[in-house]
């Protein structure tokens, strides 16, 4: 046992290991990335040689750790929310397979879009799914919830998703770590025929799945996670879901101060029974959830007419943006810390972000604006990527940033309703992640699109990671199809600029697929070099 000070990403990983796993799979994504890096740099995963390299994708990663279940390992699969909708088709079908090896899908919430293009609740998704969530409400218990995680999902043969949100992620506390359980042997399941999901398979395991229901319902009425705190006041009481529950104990300071009964909740799906006694022991019900209003709109029943429930569906609480300790303050009458009386505008100058001084996206995008002069605005799709920058001043340079390699795709579909020529930007590790499949199509029809990769030699918007096509870009677009004399390789430094744009603008002339790559390394990861 130790105690050590970690990042809530950090306490799961620490908390994963520790608990046997054998293998991480992800996709670098904020606020999720950290669980992976910590993996990365541990002596002691390294020791055990547990598997912890980076993969092409979310659905890729999903699979990966799924394949380590059946082989009877313990393995975790890590991602954001909007990366979980890429997984989606493996995880939803792993609740139909069920697992082997215990099998975590920790997945990291981003309410309020600090670098998302939405807030969406994970939470769904295992309702979706069927499958139980766990929502930690502090570090210690996301380092408790990897074992526990795992034993669930052993236990009821199923896949258990975790859930983090931004602070929790990214904030630290002191983790008090336990003792280390050993890797579990390689076996197989002893019915292989549930991971065949052929029609007649995959109707019998529904049916299964549906019957596991009232299990998975049982553990979480008998979760440690799940506790009630009784109160004196029954006027009102306090259900709080995972990080909420620490808010709520900041707002009063301490257990023994909150006089309202508080029903923590951490583990789902809803523990029916504990929720039942909970309301009709309390005259109002205030709900404190971060991110959608889940469990909020259940409890107001299907028409939404049970005026003693409170939360953000009622303004109590803001609807949309991060549940903060502030808000809740607000929706309990507390005085509110003595930071939130002081402006934030008067101690720090609201600054957007920019490119890095450096970057070799600003030769890029300088060369690009040059080249589509003569077509004029409004051509220029976009990716996901620090890249998407390029959308703000001084450039001003993409039209379009809807997700991971909707760049491509979009710029082929206003090819098709006769937008010419047309244009995406990409990074190399999105075109990697999500932008072959795209790019394939285009090729097919040969559409009159230009394809330009800045191939910066790394995941940059997260930090540095590696990315699976490294040095390999234009191998890969040539083997994909793309005429080997329209791939074309451009150095974006200023001393270069007439050429670049004299190559840019040949290719996007060409009246079929083009692609051109800018290949210059990060600024960042040359730094560090």
């Amino acid at each position: 046992m130790s105690i050590r000070l970690l990042l809530g990403d950090e306490a799961l990983a620490q908390g994963a290991l520790d608990a046997g796993m054998s293998g991480c799979y992800a996709y670098p994504g904020t606020p999720s990335t950290e669980i992976m890096e910590y993996l990365q740099a541990s002596a002691e995963a390294a020791e055990r040689g547990v598997h912890r390299q980076w993969s092409a994708n979310e659905k890729s990663a999903m699979e990966e750790a799924l394949g380590m279940s059946y082989a009877g390992r313990r393995a975790m699969v890590c991602m954001k929310h909007v990366g979980l909708n890429v997984a989606a088709d493996g995880f939803v079908n792993a609740a139909m397979t069920g697992t082997h090896g215990g099998l975590l899908v920790a997945v990291a919430d981003d309410p309020g879009m600090h670098s998302s293009q939405n807030e969406q609740d994970s939470r769904f998704y295992a309702e979706f799914a069927q499958v139980p969530c766990l929502e930690p409400s502090n570090q210690q218990e996301a380092y408790a919830m990897a074992s526990a995680g795992f034993e669930l999902s052993e236990a009821l043969r199923t896949p258990v998703l975790l859930r983090l949100t931004t602070r929790l992620s990214h904030s630290r506390a002191t983790v008090c770590t336990g003792a280390v359980q050993p890797e579990r042997p390689v076996s197989l399941p002893e019915d292989r025929r549930r991971f065949v999901l052929l029609p007649g398979i995959a109707r019998q395991n529904y049916e299964g799945l549906i019957a596991r229901q009232a299990d998975f319902v049982a553990a979480s009425e008998a979760s440690g996670f799940n506790r009630l705190l009784p109160g004196r006041d029954r006027s009102l009481g306090i259900l709080a879901c995972g990080i909420g529950f620490n808010y709520v104990m900041e707002a009063f300071g301490s257990e023994a101060a909150c006089p309202y009964p508080v029903l923590k909740l951490s583990q789902y799906p809803l523990p029916v029974g504990l929720l039942r006694a909970f309301m009709a022991s309390c005259e109002r019900i205030l709900v404190v959830e971060e991110g959608a209003p889940l469990v909020e709109t259940r409890l107001r029943g299907p028409f939404g007419d049970d005026a003693r429930i409170r939360g953000r569906l009622t303004g109590d609480l803001p609807r949309a943006g991060e549940l903060t300790p502030d808000a809740l303050a607000k929706a309990l009458g507390r005085p509110l810390p003595v930071a939130a009386a002081v402006e934030a505008g008067a101690l720090v100058r609201a600054r957007p972000p920019r490119l890095c001084d450096g970057c070799p996206h600003i030769a890029s995008y300088k060369a690009l604006l040059e080249a589509m002069q003569p077509v004029g605005p409004g051509r220029v799709f976009g990716d996901i990527g620090c890249y998407t920058l390029g959308a703000l001043p001084p450039f001003g340079a993409i039209d379009a940033c809807v997700d991971m390699g909707a760049s491509i795709s979009m710029a082929k579909g206003a090819a098709d309703a006769g937008l010419a020529p047309a244009v995406a930007v990409i990074g190399d590790s999105t075109f990697t992640h999500s932008g072959l499949t795209p790019l394939l199509d285009a090729i097919w029809e040969d559409s009159p699109i230009t394809v330009f990769i800045l191939d910066n030699d790394t995941t940059g918007m997260t930090g540095g990671q590696d990315t699976v096509g490294r040095g390999k870009i234009e191998q890969i677009c040539v083997g994909l199809g793309v005429a080997r004399e329209h791939v074309r390789i451009i150095v974006p430094l200023p001393k270069n600029h007439d050429e670049n744009v004299r190559i840019l603008r040949q290719e996007i002339e060409h009246p079929g697929v083009s692609v051109v790559i800018a290949q210059r390394e990060c600024i960042q990861i040359k730094r560090r070099q």
